[in-house]
């Protein structure tokens, strides 16, 4: 045997005794005999496959159900975790699985295996119907996500093996997804580590520089937090308040957060350090607020009441910051045993003491959540939408309104008018026309506040407006105007390419009238048409052109194309033409060399970047970022998004606004040019000011250089962040 064997095996062997005595502790009274089952056949399908660590497989699948048994999960749970990549990566079938270990065990490895006959598909349609399947199992059963939470968790501490392409793309999808339900799960233990481990690979610079500073200030930091705890806790016992009292300081990814999006430097985030009072009653949790209120000075605006009013992930808690001695800040987040377990477990925290449940009811308003959240996908086919909807769907609620009633309704930040009207209802929202704030009428982009009270002023009738979708933040008010938009575009696109159709036939001497609906149904389906409507409404979205339809159906009556006639969209009849612009040359419409294709102004993609082309009538095809804010308004149509790609490389440069938050000091500007310098790229303008809202010491930098493509933008940001005194940088779309 080996030498390097054995301690492969012996490493095995210890995991899985480490996992056998968690769940005995866990469940005494339960036999384990299936887990071992479990656990003896991974270590035989798994037993010719390494990581790209070079250890065996098995230790991935063990790490993952060592993981649940710290979550204390149930043995249906421990099981998945063995067996959750038998099915994609091994010989064994989900029907071998349901024989041996049950219906329960065999749905939730399916829920965690990813789609396998996606291999025609491109990698964003696989990520987005593998996450969409993950969703529809979580309905059923919300332990297939847990599973696939302490999966993603093991993945990540381990990525440093990875390719760097994958180390940036996994990252990229935990920070985009797995982090925010994790969040919306309550379980911010699992979130807040996910979050920082995505933090080390998508900005290595920044979180490199961060780490360093807040590990220099640590040993001052822990001092101040260690009396402090002391102080509290002698102040509680005076009052005759039980607590324990523990300290922290705020993790990593949520101190560059809040910094980056108030453009501060460390020392100004109030809440850097916290304490956290844990007491045995709601009762005593007030009491303790005001005895640190009482001792303390509360920084004003900065009191939350999460017991009163939970976030939507049930989490509750009292928040307040305080100036404690020497005119340092610090939080102070005061709960019982219950709120401190539910907010740290979340919804996994539901297994502890119910044996032989599967947790959760369907009232729970996570799950609720949840329901609605998978009920609002179902209508969405284009993975790219299906994909940048749930991640605003994800990301955390911050305003917390109230119906006239006192109904609570939870939104996202800047949430308008609008959204509140969509989550109250449907037709609510379709028949919006105004609102009242706090009794008074406010514009419907009035960016709602913690506390309003909103009342929402209909008309019957009344249909939304295309500009909503600009202003409105919730995925739902999005998705319900886009289908009342597409509905009417489309009819008045149907009528357009219909009459554009008989006027090109009239001009040829075509009589529409001799051909019949088969021959018009087949042509239809050789442009990728299903009915011939579908086929009149790609005419009027200006796809094509109507001699293109006409040439297929009567080719003796309409001659061939000429190459200078190759086929293009032409305007339909109610679009002006497109003018003398040849459009951008560094992009094209994938497969056809001759359209009209300009880059849109408000995203202004550069070389390298993800692009996707929109048909506009009359003016040719926009060409957008992905990431670009516009797109997702734009796309209700979805008839109109086209395949564009970059053409050949060029030496054509791009203009590129980009802001740059800085301390105020001399030599800034010389040390900003000099970056800009030895990248070779050229400063088209510059205006530097002063900036009081981020203190008195704060400055801003707007300027527009010329930048060759995604690549080269990385490197400048990347060498600005490095300069000292840089707080953010920032390109302006």
């Amino acid at each position: 045997m080996s030498t390097d064997v054995v301690p492969a095996a012996g490493l095995v062997e210890q995991l899985y005794s480490q996992l056998e005595q968690k769940a005995r502790a866990l469940r005494p009274s339960d036999d384990l005999a299936q887990l071992e089952k479990a656990y003896r056949m991974a270590l035989e399908a798994h037993k010719d496959q390494l990581r790209d660590s070079g250890e065996p497989y098995i230790v991935h699948p063990l790490n993952v159900a060592l993981i649940l048994a710290d979550m204390q999960m149930d043995l249906v749970c421990l099981e998945t975790g063995l067996l959750h990549d038998t099915v994609e990566d091994t010989r064994i079938s989900l029907d071998q699985i349901r024989k041996e270990f049950g219906d329960e065990v065999a749905g939730c490895v399916d829920g965690v295996t990813k789609l396998s006959k996606l291999h025609l598909y491109s990698r964003e349609e696989r990520q987005a119907e593998s996450v969409r399947k993950m969703l529809l199992a979580m309905v059923n059963d919300i332990r297939v996500v847990i599973v696939k939470l302490a999966d993603r968790l093991h993945n990540m501490r381990t990525l440093k093996w990875l390719p760097h392409e994958r180390q940036l793309r996994m990252a990229q999808e935990t920070h985009d997804i797995y982090a925010p339900i994790a969040h919306r799960l309550g379980m911010g233990k699992i979130r807040g580590e996910l979050e920082d481990l995505s933090f080390q690979y998508l900005e290595p610079e920044a979180s490199a520089e961060l780490l360093r500073e807040m590990e220099t200030q640590r040993p001052q930091n822990e001092e101040f937090l260690s009396k402090m705890r002391h102080e509290v806790e002698l102040n509680l016992r005076r009052e005759n308040i039980p607590a324990r009292v523990e300290g922290r300081i705020k993790r990593a990814y949520s101190v560059y957060q809040k910094m980056k999006r108030q453009k501060i430097t460390l020392d100004q985030v109030y809440d850097l350090l916290a304490l956290r009072i844990i007491t045995d009653s709601v009762k005593n949790c007030y009491a303790a607020l005001g005895v640190i209120h009482n001792e303390w000075h509360p920084i004003p605006g900065r009191i939350k009441d999460f017991i009163a009013i939970p976030r939507p992930n049930l989490y509750q808690s009292l928040h307040t910051s305080v100036i404690g001695p020497g005119g340092r800040s610090f939080e102070v987040q005061i709960r019982t045993e219950e709120m401190h377990r539910l907010a740290e477990e979340g919804i996994a925290a539901h297994w502890k003491y119910k044996e032989g449940k599967k947790g959760p009811g369907a009232e729970d308003q996570r799950i609720t959540w949840l329901r609605q959240l998978v009920e609002w996908q179902q209508e969405m086919h284009d993975p790219g939408e299906f994909m940048s909807t749930l991640k605003v769907d994800l990301y955390p609620e911050e305003v917390y309104t109230f119906t006239p009633m006192g109904k609570v309704i939870a939104l996202p930040r800047e949430a308008t008018p609008i959204d509140f009207a969509y989550a109250i209802h449907s037709d609510v929202g379709n028949t919006c026309v105004g609102a009242k704030v706090n009794g008074r009428i406010v514009p419907l982009k009035y960016s709602l506040k913690n506390g309003d009270v909103v009342e929402i002023l209909t008309q019957s009738g009344h249909l939304p407006s295309k500009d909503w979708l600009a202003i409105v933040k919730t995925s739902k008010a999005r998705n319900k105007i886009k289908h009342v938009i597409n509905t009417t575009e489309r009819a008045k696109a149907i009528e357009i390419g219909q009459k554009y159709l008989e006027r090109e036939a009239r001009r040829l001497n075509v009589q529409l009238s001799r051909i019949t609906k088969a021959e018009m149904e087949q042509v239809a389906a050789e442009y990728g048409c299903s009915k011939i409507e579908d086929l009149h409404a790609a005419l009027g979205y200006g796809k094509f052109s109507a001699r293109q339809v006409l040439q297929k159906l009567v080719p003796d009556q309409v001659g061939p194309l000429l190459p200078l006639e190759a086929p293009k969209a032409v305007p339909p009849p109610s679009a002006a033409p497109a003018g003398g612009d040849t459009g951008d040359l560094v992009i094209k419409v994938k497969g056809v060399d001759d359209l009209l294709v300009y880059r849109a102004k408000c995203c202004n993609p550069i070389r390298g970047e993800g692009i996707v082309g929109y048909v506009t009538r009359g003016k040719g095809i926009a060409v957008h970022s992905t990431n670009c804010p516009n797109v997702q308004n734009l796309m209700y149509e979805v008839e109109r998004k086209i395949d564009v790609e970059w053409a050949r490389a060029t030496t054509e440069t791009f203009p590129v606004k980009v802001m740059v938050y800085t301390d105020d000091r001399p030599g800034m500007l010389n040390q900003l040019t000099s970056v800009l310098f030895a990248e070779q790229s050229n400063i088209r303008s510059l205006e530097a000011s002063a900036d009081g809202k981020r203190g008195a010491d704060g400055a801003v930098v707007d300027m527009t250089v010329e930048i060759r493509d995604k690549k080269q933008l990385e490197r400048v940001v990347a060498a600005i962040r490095r300069i000292s005194g840089v707080r953010d940088v920032e390109r302006i779309q």
